[in-house]
Order: structure tokens, then C-alpha cells, then sequence
């Protein structure tokens, strides 16, 4: 089984109340409960045969061996799509990590369909493949005014005359923002499945 997460920034007081400015609201008091709550929330799910995908911004620090000790109990495979507070400069963090890279493409299987995702940390307005169904996953813009603009944009191309008249076969252009803090994502990896079924 494959899941998707961004976003976890872990070790980030800013994003707790402990923090000044708590960005995205987090429920969590200290930076402690939030990663105990990650750990709860993924090891109930994925076991050591599934992969997880993390679309960056795990950690804001690569160098603190309690950050390894706490990635090393995350179950599963993971691949991590580096994101602008990634620090990999500690090699031993990096052994945690089945693959680390900055883009990259797979499929993913629904009920036997199967369906082409690019995965970035960033939103990209034009991937690959979107003309032919392909689905992008990102991070980065949390739950911002960015990420609105950012939808809107999908949403008036997806609505455009022009659009529709030049390619009125081709499916509609769907990008699925996989911040841990986004509503459907509650602070725990997804399927493409959950992921979807919010959407839908």
C-alpha cells in the first residue's frame, strides 16, 4: 500500500502553540505531543510493507539524533521529495530514507485502475502528463492564500471555453494539496483512495 503526506515539520516550535506563531493552527501544545501524535497515527496504519511518500519539509533539522531516533520508528519504506526546509547534511538521516530525490514520478492502483501521479514538493501549474489524466501531489503552500490562488487557477483553466473547446475529451486538470494539515489529511499519511474519496 502506498500513502502520501507533506508537510510534518518536525521539530518546528512555530508550528505548535508552544510556538509564537503556531502557522497552521496545529492542535498540539508542544513540538513533543505533535510528534507523538505522528508516530501514533502512522504506525496504526503502515506496516513495514507499505511505502510512504513524503512530499518535503519532514524536519527543519537534518543534525539532532532526536529527530533520527524518531524517523528511525516510523514504519515502512520512505521516500522522501525534498522540500526548501529539508536538511540532509547528516548522512545517518539520510540512511533513513529508502530514496531521496526532488521530483518524481509512479502509479498508484484503485480497485485494479491505475493512475499516474507526479509528486513535488511544490505546486507546479503544468506537469507531466496532466492532459492525459496524470494527478499532481504537492506541499509547500500548507493552507495559504498561495494554495488558494493556486486552485483557482486549476479550477479556470479546468472551466476555460478555450480549454474546453480545444480539448473537450481530455480529462480536467487535478492537483491534491497533501499537507498534513489539510482538513482530509489530519495529520496522517493517506491512500490515494482517501485522498480522493474527499474530492470526489
Amino acid at each position: 500500500m502506498n500513502y502520501y503526506i507533506a508537510d510534518m515539520h518536525l521539530f518546528c516550535k512555530s508550528q505548535t502553540q508552544e510556538g509564537r506563531l503556531n502557522f497552521d493552527n496545529r492542535p498540539f501544545k508542544t513540538t513533543e505531543e505533535m510528534h507523538q501524535h505522528f508516530l501514533q497515527e502512522w504506525n496504526s496504519q503502515i506496516t513495514n510493507g507499505d511505502t510512504t511518500y513524503i512530499l518535503g519539509d519532514m524536519s527543519l533539522r537534518g543534525k539532532n539524533d532526536e529527530l533520527i531516533a524518531l524517523v528511525a520508528q516510523l514504519r515502512g519504506k520512505k521516500i522522501l521529495i525534498k522540500g526548501n526546509h529539508d536538511d540532509l547534511s547528516d548522512y545517518r538521516y539520510k540512511q533513513l530514507f529508502h530514496e531521496i530525490c526532488d521530483y518524481k514520478e509512479v502509479t498508484d492502483c484503485i480497485g485494479g485502475t491505475a493512475y499516474k501521479l507526479v509528486l513535488s514538493h511544490y505546486p507546479i501549474l503544468m506537469w507531466n502528463g496532466q492532459h492525459k489524466g496524470t494527478f499532481l501531489l504537492y506541499g509547500h503552500t500548507h493552507t495559504s492564500s498561495e494554495d488558494a490562488f493556486f486552485q483557482k487557477c486549476l479550477a479556470e483553466m479546468n472551466s476555460s471555453e478555450e480549454w474546453q473547446f480545444r480539448r473537450p475529451h481530455e480529462p480536467f486538470f487535478q492537483a491534491y494539496n497533501v499537507g498534513c494539515m489539510m482538513p482530509y489529511m489530519n495529520y496522517r499519511p493517506r491512500t490515494l483512495n482517501e485522498i480522493l474519496d474527499f474530492h470526489i
